[in-house]
């Protein structure tokens, strides 16, 4: 069965797109949602005089979504997850997530529009984000332990400090014995 989209169904198609569906759903969840409507010739021309008046309408639609695409473009996600001891997480870490990582970050992005292989392992994954049929940003996603950061942060400040006293030190033994 033929259906035109009338909004973006991530892993089905964008709105406007003609696909093919099986006839249950597009019967029974497409057509009584709104989503889609039957693609018979008359469907089709209309479609075809629609997308020919809105052509400047859409090639803006598409430079805004490459300039949301340029701000992520250098966005590198970390997330802490709790992990078992054989390096499987308690869960997975998903979309949601990543929505939330990226919103702390200053970049406001719907869930629906990203893309993830859930992650129930410790590792580096991608996400993906479809701003637009044509403009899609990758953004690598690391998945660490929840204790592993706050490990190397403190062996990073130890030295530190260590050093710190270890330059008073001499300092301190000088001035006694120039008295």
């Amino acid at each position: 069965m033929e259906i035109i989209l009338k909004e973006d169904i991530i892993g089905l198609g964008y709105k406007n797109d003609i696909v093919n569906v099986k006839s249950g759903y597009g019967r029974n969840y497409l057509i009584p949602q709104g989503k889609g409507v039957i693609a018979s010739p008359s469907a089709k021309k209309i479609l075809a005089e629609n997308l020919k008046q809105q052509a400047h309408k859409l090639a803006a639609l598409k430079a805004d979504a490459e300039k949301k695409a340029e701000a992520i473009k250098d966005v590198a996600l970390c997330i802490a997850a709790k992990v078992s001891v054989t390096g499987q997480l308690y869960g997975s870490v998903g979309v949601n997530q990543v929505a939330e990582e990226l919103k702390k970050l200053g970049h406001e992005i719907d869930r629906k529009i990203i893309t993830m292989k859930e992650a129930k392992t410790v590792g580096d994954f991608v996400a993906l984000v479809h701003f637009h049929k044509e403009v899609v940003a990758e953004i690598p996603v690391k998945v660490v332990a929840e204790n592993a950061p706050v490990e190397e942060k403190k062996e990073e400040a130890a030295p530190a400090v260590e050093e710190a006293p270890v330059a008073e030190a001499p300092a301190q033994e000088e001035a006694p014995a120039e008295a």
